[in-house]
């Protein structure tokens, strides 16, 4: 289960979309433990907009006790499931349209960033597994 867009989905469908920590965990509780066809389907809204990340790309914010979807979170989902109902591809410029980086600089960064890690956590893992033989 993608826990991003399980947020986005459960806040999408409270008024105002605003729920609490205790709404929140309930909710996610529930839809954790419905089965696989929750886990697909959020897997693949998920890939359809790579690096999602509610909070720092303003997609939610955290108000009143609770996390509130905003207009821009909105949008993104909007977007996710118009493209996984068509059966169409991700269509990554219309979302990076949409969280106002055109240029995907700063997803290419965080990119090279992340491919860093796992090169270093591999190498610690390839040591780690020599010495120990």
């Amino acid at each position: 289960m993608n826990f991003q867009v399980t947020v986005l989905k459960i806040l999408v469908s409270y008024p105002r979309g605003h729920a609490s920590m205790a709404d929140l965990k309930r909710d996610m509780a529930i839809l954790a433990t419905s089965g696989r066809d929750w886990a697909e389907r959020t897997r693949r809204l998920a890939a359809r907009v790579p690096d999602l990340d509610i909070f720092s790309q303003g997609l939610v914010e955290r108000l009143d006790g609770g996390w509130r979807i905003t207009d821009k979170g909105r949008a993104v989902l909007e977007i996710m499931e118009a493209r996984s109902a068509s059966g169409l591809p991700p269509a990554p410029e219309a979302v990076r349209e949409s969280f106002g980086q055109t240029d995907g600089a700063p997803l290419a960064l965080r990119n090279q960033r992340r491919q860093k890690r796992r090169r270093l956590r591999r190498a610690a893992a390839a040591k780690r597994t020599s010495s120990a033989q």
